[in-house]
């Protein structure tokens, strides 16, 4: 029988809108749209990299939840508010996803306000990071 897990994390926007962080469907692993507000403080910095931080602090923490990690990530979409922001927002994303190597897709449209700077969401496979992985290059 599948088995489905819905984890909230206490946002006041999860309420509002009725949705879940994470949504587990066995092992498959999809991550709400995240932003880089600090849930202990509520804050958001203002520097681009500091949130895009924060946001990975985010996403690490709700796929914990489920048994996953960063790892496991097969799939992201990253949203960045302003386009002169996306090479060093990429650059940082690289970082952590290096070795990884997700399928990813990137946009800059507007974001539910000009606080957020970039928000980021996530599909992940629960042991994707223990998998057997063969990398083929057609370039």
């Amino acid at each position: 029988m599948t088995k489905i897990i819905k984890v909230k994390t206490g946002s006041k926007f999860e309420e509002i809108a009725s949705y879940s962080r994470v949504v587990a469907v066995d092992n498959l692993i999809h991550v709400s749209n995240t932003a880089g507000r600090n849930p202990d403080t509520q804050e958001i910095p203002e520097d681009v990299i500091e949130q895009t931080e924060q946001v990975f602090r985010n996403i690490e923490r709700a796929l914990a939840a489920v048994d996953a990690s960063l790892a496991d990530v097969v799939m992201s979409r990253v949203f960045i508010q302003y386009p002169e922001d996306t090479p060093k927002v990429m650059e940082f994303i690289g970082s952590k996803f290096r070795g990884i190597n997700p399928a990813t897709t990137v946009t800059c449209p507007p974001l539910g306000s000009n606080v957020y700077k970039v928000e980021l969401e996530v599909t992940a496979y629960r042991g994707a990071s223990k998998a057997d992985v063969e990398e083929i290059t057609i370039a």
